[in-house]
């Protein structure tokens, strides 16, 4: 006999045990912004092309800049899709670029500048130190071909928040172009984004303002994206041309995520019901030092000296002489309500835990319990 569906949903709701994310992105969004996914929109509609023109909008406003300055761009794809797109349409094949990497991020765009044969040198900090701003300076000085600079803000391979404003100070003065992978702390950090030097800067929707995978977005310099028309690698990442078309009305340039769109232009209005970046990021921090407190109470360290410390996702060193797998702490973690990461870094056992999204003083008091008892157990 056949079961009914009402019986098959039941078995998978239980298979599928609902638990909260203890990561950089994607993370726990609430429940009145996955139900924005619920309705089916058209791409064609002038109601949709609206929603499209008021995230960009709001956006510019989050980055603290002005119409007539700057502008955004929404990318479809995951937050790697628009830095890509970044790197591949503003540097041209007489121009060259300065990587600062210390994480896995940063040595993405080295990726990507290989496969686009962008000419790039590289500045390798260790991923516990954050990249220097005089050294940045002193590479820039022996390398005048260097046209633009480009680093990742919260890497969250290890959890460092680096210091975008220091290094933007010198890239302005030296009057080149800046580009900043502000991933995972774009709307958890507050970032003045023309006083800082940044010329273009890449988030994604399901990061700090709490929307779902299915977009990155680009705030970029007008007057330097109208420069890049003509240089870009690829067709379906060309950013000028993605702009020039979602300028016109707020159509998409090709199929757009609809339903991500609806969700993330909820994410917004709930962030400024919330009180905006100062009053989220007060929070991320707020758990982030709650969580790095309890960690040490029972004998756990972070990776990250606390002054380096972001607020996004913490590395955790294993307490020493430890018998135990992460895939052991991860299912003991899961059965109780929530999701951790595996560590990222190479030269260090260690396993992360991020602490953005609807995550609250009590989560991280819920976890630290969890992990105490696993570790009792152990």
């Amino acid at each position: 006999m056949e079961k009914k569906k009402s019986e098959i949903d039941k078995e998978r709701e239980i298979k599928m045990k609902n638990y909260k994310l203890l990561t950089p992105g994607p993370l726990t969004t609430t429940e009145t912004v996955r139900k924005e996914m619920m309705f089916d929109h058209c791409t064609w509609d002038d109601d949709y092309k609206v929603i499209t023109q008021t995230i960009r909008k709001k956006l510019l406003e989050l980055a603290h800049v002005s119409e007539d300055d700057y502008t955004v761009v929404l990318m479809q794809g995951s937050g790697t899709f628009g830095v890509e797109s970044v790197l591949t349409s503003v540097i041209g094949d007489e121009d060259k670029l300065l990587l600062i990497t210390n994480g896995a991020y940063g040595e993405r765009m080295e990726d990507i500048a290989e496969h686009a044969d962008i000419p790039y040198i590289s500045y390798h900090q260790v991923y516990y130190q954050v990249p220097d701003a005089e050294k940045v300076r002193e590479i820039l000085d022996k390398d005048p071909a260097v046209t633009h600079v480009a680093m990742v803000h919260g890497e969250t391979t290890s959890g460092i928040l680096n210091d975008i404003e220091a290094v933007g100070k010198v890239v302005k003065e030296k009057g080149l172009t800046f580009i900043v992978d502000a991933m995972s702390s774009f709307g958890g950090v507050d970032i003045p984004v023309k006083e800082w030097g940044i010329d273009f800067i890449v988030s994604s929707a399901n990061k700090c303002i709490q929307g779902v995978p299915g977009f990155s977005f680009v705030i970029a310099n007008r007057e330097k994206l109208l420069a890049s028309k003509g240089k870009a690698r690829s067709l379906s990442l060309d950013l000028y041309d993605q702009w020039k078309t979602m300028e016109k009305d707020g159509k998409w340039r090709f199929t757009s995520p609809t339903h991500v769109v609806l969700a993330f232009a909820k994410a917004l209005e709930e962030m400024e019901e919330e009180g905006g970046i100062k009053a989220r990021s007060k929070r991320y921090y707020d758990n982030n030092r709650l969580l790095i407190q309890r960690m040490k109470e029972i004998g756990i360290k972070t990776y990250i000296d606390e002054e380096y410390q972001g607020p996004i996702i913490t590395t955790f060193l294993y307490p020493e002489n430890h018998t135990f797998s992460f895939a052991e702490m991860y299912a003991y973690i899961k059965d109780r309500g929530y999701a951790i990461y595996p560590g990222k870094v190479t030269e260090a056992d260690t396993f992360r835990i991020g602490n953005i999204g609807e995550i609250y003083t009590e989560d991280i008091e819920k976890v630290s319990a969890i992990i105490k008892e696993f570790l009792e157990e152990k």
